[in-house]
């Protein structure tokens, strides 16, 4: 296997997220959250439909940024997408979330709950002192109108990167990471740390009443692995529930253009080394080829399209130099 240094991921572009109505998201997003609008594009083709697997698709793309972070509101316009299940849980493994840091819990929450959006946690919870990694830490869960999960979180002076902890007027600050469910900790670290030289950052076990107020879940249990890329930034959170155990997989006929997918964009270093690295490895293909786009206001010069061991979308790409 090649070594860690020649072929990895060195950051997290975006996390792209399919939605129903491009302008519904936008509205969700900019108000309720601070998100700005970046740039919008509407992409149709062979090499976006290769890209994504998804045969003449046309597709709308709106991008937002909070802070230094990314997200791409993907909308399939001519394609209707299968919605996510109205009873989707935590341990489901699709299930998949980005935590988005506030500097005030009680005044994001407040003002959240001006919107309508449906609540997962029960209020706002504050992990217990007794955990080492992630004692203080407050946090709550909910959906966003297609039913996308999304955290707010904020950081005890103690915990988080420094850059939560500036002074910032700011009520909402930033993506710290995207959080996924999986079915096995050693299976997912083989994929984000031996294949594409992650490295991992922090490692909990959270349980008792506040996990399961937090994720409305009898009894959850679970070991969560924090993994960062070499240049930091948004990370990856890997959530391996023991109680109540595994939920359902994610079904083998869901494509990019259904609603529960989100893609996350893993910027690399050497886009064709890694392709072969996994295919050896008998990593999921979801693209056809290395897509290659010439048009220079895309943001990626190339992209890949692959699937973790459980099944989550992510995006290899190799970045245009003047794109964000």
């Amino acid at each position: 296997m090649s070594s860690q240094t020649d072929v990895q991921v060195q950051r997290i572009r975006a996390i792209g997220l399919t939605v129903t109505n491009c302008n519904r998201s936008l509205d969700f997003y900019t108000q309720a959250l601070a998100f700005e609008l970046v740039s919008e594009i509407t992409l149709e083709g062979q090499d976006y439909s290769d890209l994504e697997g998804v045969p003449g698709a046309k597709i709308r793309i709106v991008t937002l940024r909070l802070g230094d972070e990314l997200i791409e509101l993907m909308e399939y316009l001519n394609i209707q997408g299968k919605p996510i299940p109205s009873d989707s849980q935590s341990n489901d493994l699709w299930f998949q979330h980005l935590a988005i840091v506030v500097s005030d819990m009680d005044r994001a929450y407040a003002h959240l709950r001006s919107f309508p959006i449906e609540a997962i946690s029960v209020a706002p919870q504050t992990i217990p002192p007794g955990n080492e990694a992630s004692g203080g830490v407050r946090a709550f869960k909910f959906k966003d109108p297609d039913g996308h999960d999304l955290e707010l979180i904020s950081f005890p002076p103690d915990k988080g990167q420094d850059k939560w902890h500036q002074n910032s007027h700011r009520l909402f600050l930033g993506i710290d990471h995207s959080a996924i469910a999986i079915s096995n900790t050693e299976q997912s670290l083989h994929f984000y740390r031996d294949l594409l030289g992650m490295q991992i950052d922090s490692r909990s076990l959270n349980w008792r009443a506040t996990q399961s107020r937090l994720d409305n879940l009898p009894g959850a249990e679970v070991k969560i692995t924090g993994l960062r890329p070499v240049q930091d930034g948004m990370g990856i959170e890997l959530l391996d529930y023991i109680v109540p155990g595994k939920g359902r997989t994610i079904p083998s006929d869901w494509k990019s253009c259904d609603i529960a997918h989100m893609q996350i964009e893993l910027v690399v270093n050497n886009l064709e080394q890694l392709v072969d690295k996994l295919r050896c490895n008998g990593v999921q293909f979801v693209s056809s080829r290395i897509v290659q786009f010439s048009d220079r206001s895309f943001p990626y010069r190339h992209g890949c399209l692959v699937k973790d061991p459980d099944g989550h979308a992510i995006l290899l790409i190799v970045n245009n130099t003047n794109s964000v």
